[in-house]
């Protein structure tokens, strides 16, 4: 009865508990540099693509007690396996433009550094729509607009198959 009332308050998109008792969507991050996505919850099913950046975010959709369904930062969705996922944070900038690192949560705070387009930088928090930073020494803000991996709202539908992109 306790592991019940213990995973009551997280549930799937469906409205299901969730089999590991976490929130769904959260973020995780890809453990290494080659992780299979495939079309399904299981060894069986088809492997679509590979990725290949470890510390990547993906957003958890959807899980099974051995899999979780990911949104990643081009809008495609697919299933990894629980253990090539950490939960440690990152975010990414996923634009052709460098986004400023500020020594604050002020878009006129001093800018610290640039974080360079599709590169990766460790996520400590956020808040007021701020997101404190890591690389190495270098700490400070960015706009949780700005990076892939800081959203609070489902950015892919856990109903969509695996395998489809932002256009379908």
């Amino acid at each position: 009865m306790t592991g019940v009332l213990l995973s009551a308050g997280a549930t799937m998109p469906d409205g299901r508990p969730t089999p590991t008792g976490l929130e769904v969507p959260r973020w995780v991050t890809l453990k290494s540099s080659q992780v299979r996505a495939r079309q399904g919850p299981g060894l069986d099913y088809r492997i679509l693509w590979e990725y290949r950046a470890a510390g990547l975010p993906v957003q958890v959709i959807a899980e099974t007690r051995e899999w979780r369904k990911i949104c990643d930062p081009d809008g495609s969705v697919a299933w990894i396996h629980r253990t090539v996922a950490s939960g440690r944070r990152s975010v990414f900038n996923r634009s052709d433009e460098a986004v400023p690192i500020r020594s604050g949560r002020s878009e006129t705070a001093s800018v610290r550094a640039l974080l360079s387009p599709h590169a990766l930088v460790s996520l400590d928090e956020c808040e007021d729509g701020w997101c404190r930073v890591r690389a190495r020494k270098l700490r400070g803000w960015v706009q949780q607009r700005a990076v892939f991996g800081a959203q609070e709202r489902a950015l892919c539908n856990a109903a969509r198959p695996a395998g489809t992109g932002r256009a379908s």
